[in-house]
């Protein structure tokens, strides 16, 4: 697609109010693919007032308008799969077939999902002498990262929509071409001119004014947890509701029941999609003492298939905080058993699919988020052993368990600290809440409950 230079406000692309662009870079041969506005302040209330005059109508659109106006965003968005595929391989760098496969049909998925519920989520319910409304929060403000594009605006924008509130969208600066592709297709889908509202431009300047903007009545953020914990401070002090889903550092616990060798070749697998850059990736593979020369074998293995299949890092400066992470770990006593800091590539932001074994708990690469291809490997004495590691980061995002007995593999997942747990190699659920416990967030993402984050609730007393 060919880059706007412009915002997308009150349902029309209008230019910057600054002259500052962002050079969009392909992290595979580092050449520019588009350009886009560096928004300002300015930009950001011209989105935000939009929003606010947009939102009296929008909430009090009958939800099954709002469903239709959601399932022809579907729609849209169904039909311009290839070049959603296309836009995010550009831009991020990964294989199209992963595109295709991932990044384009996942947010498909979600917003097909959302009109569904905003025809038949339950805004008002009898509690005694009571009845009990829930409404739209207001004005939505979504900050959204790069790794998985359009499925983290979708997964906001859209329940968002269905719950009647109103959007201003800061997307990251790396990814920021599909972001107007979705506000094309909004605009194709009919959504009435300031409900959806696109500002790209730079998080401390744009997404900061957008966090501290005093009429915007939640920020949904999707990032680190450094700055997710600046915007919760930020929101705090305004008393702001915040929707944060932040790091992780997910466990993949493969008890000695479980099949090893598919076990622990899902689990590599798992870590090397979206060449590590997957805030849920299990980066901590535990595994039990006389199991472990074994599960090093099978994951050296796994690992070494991926050199020519997964694509580059987002930019120089994740390539070269990955890489640092895997010297740090070497230099704290892990093994290299594949991959390394070296650049498998001369052009590019490519890092080798890295394995690290004789990882200690005690270690920055077993406790860090390191967001990108790298699999740490811990071994552990019993259950309770593993538990104790499992649970001991500041992350609780997701994790995995593995074991012959399904009963024995959920009788651990319900003792981890994490927010989501995939059971002998569980399948992807858009209807099943995404989100994290401890340092990983507040709030949860997809389904009803991801609904739910945007609505506040009134009770009627008779």
């Amino acid at each position: 697609m060919k880059a706007h230079d412009g915002m997308y406000i009150d349902g029309e692309w209008r230019p910057a109010t600054g002259p500052d662009v962002i050079e969009v870079v392909n992290p595979v041969d580092e050449r520019i693919v588009g350009r886009v506005p560096a928004g300002t302040a300015e930009d950001v209330d011209a989105a935000v007032r939009a929003a606010r005059a947009a939102l009296p109508a929008w909430a009090a659109t009958a939800p099954a308008e709002r469903a239709a106006r959601l399932a022809a965003l579907r729609d849209v968005l169904a039909a311009r799969k290839d070049e959603i595929a296309e836009t995010v391989t550009a831009e991020l760098g990964s294989p199209l077939k992963f595109s295709q496969a991932v990044h384009a049909a996942v947010p498909i998925a979600v917003a097909g999902s959302y009109a569904e519920l905003a025809a038949t989520y339950a805004f008002e319910e009898k509690v005694g002498n009571s009845v009990v409304h829930q409404e739209p929060v207001g004005v939505v403000g979504a900050i959204t990262p790069w790794n998985y594009p359009l499925h983290q605006i979708v997964a906001k924008a859209a329940p968002a929509l269905a719950a009647g509130c109103t959007v201003v969208l800061k997307p990251a600066e790396d990814t920021p071409l599909v972001a107007q592709l979705f506000a094309e297709a909004v605009h194709e889908a009919g959504l009435p001119a300031g409900v959806f509202n696109l500002v790209t431009g730079l998080g401390p300047v744009a997404g900061q004014a957008l966090a501290e903007h005093p009429d915007v009545d939640l920020v949904s953020f999707t990032g680190s947890t450094a700055v997710g914990r600046q915007i919760g401070a930020t929101a705090g002090a305004a008393i702001k509701k915040v929707a944060l889903e932040l790091g992780g550092k997910s466990a993949n616990v493969i008890l000695p029941s479980a099949d090893l060798a598919k076990a622990v070749n899902v689990g590599v697998a798992n870590v090397m999609s979206n060449s590590g850059q997957t805030c849920s990736a299990w980066t901590r593979m535990l595994v039990h003492r006389e199991q472990y020369d074994e599960a090093l074998e099978l994951a050296a293995a796994a690992a070494a298939k991926y050199g020519e299949r997964i694509g580059p890092v987002v930019n120089a400066k994740q390539r070269d905080r990955v890489r640092g992470y895997i010297e740090k770990g070497v230099s704290e006593g892990a093994r290299l058993i594949a991959g390394g800091p070296e650049s498998p590539r001369e052009q590019g932001y490519f890092v080798s699919p890295t394995v690290l074994a004789d990882v200690t708990p005690d270690m920055a690469v077993a406790q860090e988020e390191i967001f990108g291809p790298v699999l740490s490997i811990l071994r552990y004495e019993d259950e309770e052993d593993a538990l104790r590691i499992a649970n001991g980061t500041v992350y609780g995002l997701a994790g995995a368990v593995w074991a012959g007995d399904e009963a024995e593999a959920v009788a651990f997942a319900r003792r981890m600290d994490t927010g989501q747990v995939d059971i002998n190699g569980g399948r992807f659920n858009p209807l099943a809440p995404f989100g994290g416990y401890k340092q990983s967030g507040v709030g949860r993402e997809l389904g009803s409950h991801g609904l739910a984050e945007y609505l506040q609730t009134k009770s009627l007393q008779f």
